[in-house]
């Protein structure tokens, strides 16, 4: 465990206006390796069946591979790379006897004891990284409308607004492999926060917003306040909701 900080989490789920949930969420210390933790978001689709069938399939190849993941050795990028693309296969097969096409976005992020974080996504769960409650970086969604925002066709401020918002260009079980998008921090230091959520959530949130309620509550609190103010100004058509807070805090 890094000396010089300390780790506080926390994760939440809700089905939202929906008739069930096919959002998963986990947060995981490693069993070997002090300070080892591995998040792991996975917003399912397909109908009732399929969407949970393959969310719960990101969650269990995630919680499998990091059992086996060495600290001290192991590569943290080709870790998180094994776990979109296994679960990918297997969410494949998984199509063959459900009831829909089963598919899942996935947002990833892995702390080392050593200091240094690494993501990785596909489809349209974000992660984010605040430090002291400035953005310094979030993941670009692989959607229709992130591809607009790109080509300068859409102001990224009316992106969360547009009316094809939800489609994605990319996810884990379509007909050709996904993505996989990385990303790297050097080294973590108190003040910084990561965040992974499903679109549920952060549809309903500006960035500076976010970050002023990420630096200015703990964990927990955070996790409340983001879960039920998504909640209210879905207005009674919100999608699931899911999301993982971890927060890297000065020792007392």
């Amino acid at each position: 465990m890094n000396p010089d900080y300390r780790l506080s989490g926390c994760t939440a789920s809700d089905k939202g206006d929906r008739d069930y949930q096919q959002d998963r969420v986990v947060l995981l210390s490693h069993p070997g390796f002090s300070g080892c933790v591995l998040a792991v978001l996975a917003d399912g689709m397909g109908g009732r069946s399929g969407g949970r069938k393959a969310s719960d399939q990101v969650i269990l190849t995630a919680r499998q591979l990091f059992d086996r993941y060495a600290a001290d050795h192991d590569d943290a990028d080709e870790l998180l790379a094994q776990i979109a693309r296994q679960s990918h296969i297997v969410i494949r097969l998984t199509a063959i006897s459900s009831e829909q096409e089963p598919h899942s976005t996935v947002a990833a992020f892995l702390l080392n004891p050593t200091g240094d974080c690494h993501w990785m996504h596909v489809g349209d769960s974000r992660i984010y990284h605040y430090r002291d409650g400035r953005l310094v970086r979030r993941t670009s969604d692989h959607s229709y409308v992130q591809q607009l925002v790109d080509r300068g066709a859409l102001p990224k401020e009316q992106a969360s607004r547009h009316a094809q918002s939800h489609i994605l260009m990319a996810c884990l079980g379509s007909e050709t492999e996904p993505p996989i998008a990385t990303h790297s921090i050097a080294a973590v230091r108190p003040g910084d926060c990561m965040l992974a959520c499903s679109d549920g959530v952060w549809h309903y949130f500006e960035e500076l917003e976010m970050g002023a309620v990420l630096s200015n509550l703990t964990a927990r609190e955070a996790t409340e306040f983001l879960m039920a103010t998504a909640r209210k100004r879905a207005r009674g058509g919100g999608d699931n909701l899911s999301l993982v807070v971890l927060k890297i805090e000065a020792l007392p």
